[in-house]
């Protein structure tokens, strides 16, 4: 006979491994099936998260948990070819508990939540694939290993971006190519030391850059650049759309990163550890599929499509885990009724819409949109370097009024007064 568990959650993400640790405090029977060796192996280095929900989960995390840096700054760059213009944040708040977001790298991190969830009394089992839902009637009623079946009154997918559960149990079709990007990403090893002294930095606190123009080499999407310990997360993600009508290719578009003037003195002397491309989402709430639950069902995390990203922030983890957190509250819910039908696991729509989780969803909607505009990537940084290249350059010829030269930078780089408006009126909505 099939094992039997309340709850089996596949995938040992942020996500999945959040739901695991709730649960288990409440007393519910979870297993996690993860098919890497251990949680966090098939993730590439890591990224920001924004941990404000994870003290929510765990109280004081950063005492026990293994991040590498808190985010003290942050920079936008507007990057051409061999220039670049820097916009930057620092502040003394950001440096408050509980931290508004660390570095984390995902391999020691997810083993970390992974233990915790262990303690808690969850069950993880690694080095498994799941291979197809198990179904009576229309109703999930576990799944298959191919070589073994388990029982559960309610799966949780957390799968992922490609997540197969949520296309079988008919709650979302093929992903459309304008909602998901391609990521190529990199880890450089420095000593601690260089770090902080490159990146103006004191003891634990990091940086985080987001980087438009040149970057993707006009491509729609961006670049990252995250501090951390001893080592530094660099990367570019770029709409699946627009890099298959540009023919170029992710891992070149970051290497021509890396030889930059403004990226290159600051990873110089590293040495590369990990280097690798993945699949991301890029929707936002246009990809979130319109129901989230079925009869034995819920989604979360990635495989339901909880990413933002604004241009200026991109977030995923504290959506995953906030969505996490969401699902076991349902769960608890359907428990108390002993009802583990569609109606019954209903109420984690409702636990997800009081959540931030799809309230910045919500208000970040247009967002996507937005960033389809070409002249984000091909025109705003060569005008905004341009402007300043001439603001900055004294070379005896008599000066403008800036408002002179701000116009001819326009339309020296072919934007109208029209286009820019329209833009700053979108970019207002959408952000």
């Amino acid at each position: 006979m099939a094992d039997k568990y309340e709850v089996i959650i596949v995938g040992a993400g942020p996500a999945g491994l959040a739901a695991a640790y709730k649960l288990a405090q409440a007393g519910i029977e979870v297993v996690v099936i993860e098919r890497g060796d251990y949680p966090g192996s098939k993730n590439l280095s890591g990224g920001v998260l924004y941990s404000r929900v994870l003290d929510q989960l765990i109280p004081e995390f950063w005492e026990e948990a293994p991040i590498e840096r808190y985010i003290s700054s942050y920079i936008t760059t507007l990057m051409t070819e061999e220039d670049y213009f820097n916009l930057e944040y620092k502040g003394k708040a950001l440096g408050n508990t509980p931290y508004n977001a660390v570095t984390v790298l995902r391999a020691k991190f997810d083993r970390w939540l992974a233990e915790k969830a262990e303690k808690a009394g969850a069950m993880i089992v690694t080095g498994i694939k799941v291979e197809k839902l198990l179904k009576e009637g229309n109703r999930i009623v576990g799944i298959s290993t191919g070589d073994e079946e388990m029982l559960a009154d309610v799966v949780i997918a957390a799968d992922g971006i490609n997540s197969f559960i949520c296309q079988e149990a008919g709650l979302r079709g093929e992903i459309k190519l304008d909602h998901l990007a391609v990521g190529a990403k990199a880890l450089i090893e420095l000593p601690r030391n260089v770090i902080e002294e490159r990146f103006r930095l004191t003891g634990n606190e990091g940086a985080a850059y987001a980087i438009l123009g040149e970057a993707t080499h006009g491509v729609a999407g961006g670049a990252f650049f995250y501090t951390n310990q001893e080592s530094l997360s660099i990367g570019v993600v770029m709409r699946l759309d627009d890099l298959v009508k540009a023919r170029v290719k992710p891992p070149e578009v970051l290497d021509d990163l890396l030889e930059h003037p403004m990226i290159a003195p600051l990873v110089k002397g590293g040495i590369m550890t990990e280097y690798g491309a993945h699949l991301t989402g890029e929707g936002g709430l246009n990809m979130v599929p319109q129901k989230l639950y079925a009869d034995g069902l819920l989604i979360i995390g990635d495989a339901a499509g909880f990413t933002i990203n604004s241009g200026l922030v991109i977030r995923g983890m504290d959506l995953a885990i906030g969505s996490g957190m969401a699902a076991a509250e349902a769960v608890l819910e359907a428990k108390g009724k002993n009802d583990w039908s569609e109606a019954g696991l209903s109420a984690y729509s409702r636990i997800l819409d009081e959540s931030f989780v799809m309230k910045d969803l919500k208000l970040y909607a247009k967002a996507p949109g937005f960033m389809e505009n070409d002249r984000l990537y091909k025109k705003y940084s060569l005008m905004v370097n341009h402007l300043f290249g001439k603001v900055y350059t004294q070379d005896l010829t008599p000066k403008e009024h800036l408002m002179k030269t701000a116009m001819q930078s326009l339309k020296e780089n072919g934007i109208s007064l029209f286009d820019l408006a329209k833009d700053g009126i979108m970019g207002v909505r959408a952000l």
